[in-house]
């Protein structure tokens, strides 16, 4: 492909597959309409900016690090955890690679970028993208099991567990506490 706009356009239909495809780990504790990747993804990289804004950080590049996180998942589906004996997860970096393949250079590189820099989780915004993911997961198990999902302590936990930052630590905690409708009662 010889035109930018073209190898633009290519890969935005690519990513068009990630309104599509479903959180997958869900539906074994019953959800049968799962958030879709996107879904996550917009939530993480809006979590990812308020996590780097408190901790010090660059909110724009934590939130950008986030938003191409789980990009891969377009040639890859999403993976659940318990696929994990069966299954080598694909490296996010070199699928990465291939998808960005048809982008004009300044954008190909830029994502590359993004990607190698948070599967590297060496700066602090990708600790706060990373803490992001995580935080999502655990905001909307709590969500599902506010309207009858049972069984998703297991992804509260497991979330807990891997966050890095003070700030998502704490978010986390009071979280669990919260209603996911406390918004509207202020």
């Amino acid at each position: 492909m010889t035109d930018h706009a073209e190898g633009i356009a290519t890969f935005s239909y690519e990513l068009g597959l990630l309104k599509r495809i479903r959180r997958a780990g869900w539906w074994q504790v019953g959800v049968r309409d799962p958030e879709s990747v996107a879904e996550h993804s917009l939530r993480a990289a809006q979590l990812a900016a308020l996590l780097a804004a408190e901790e010090g950080c660059n909110p724009e590049r934590a939130a950008y690090l986030a938003i191409w996180h789980d990009a891969q998942e377009t040639r890859t589906g999403d993976l659940p955890h318990t696929a994990k004996p069966y299954l080598t997860k694909p490296d996010p970096r070199a699928v990465t690679h291939d998808q960005t393949a048809p982008l004009p250079q300044p954008a190909r590189d830029s994502v590359r970028a993004a990607v190698e820099e948070y599967e590297n989780a060496a700066t602090p915004e990708a600790l706060c993208a990373k803490d992001a993911d995580k935080l999502e997961m655990l905001l909307q198990a709590v969500e599902y099991r506010e309207i009858g999902a049972q069984r998703v302590d297991g992804w509260i936990e497991s979330a807990c567990k891997g966050l890095s930052t003070a700030t998502a630590r704490r978010v986390a905690e009071i979280a669990t506490t919260l209603s996911p409708l406390a918004w509207r009662e202020r």
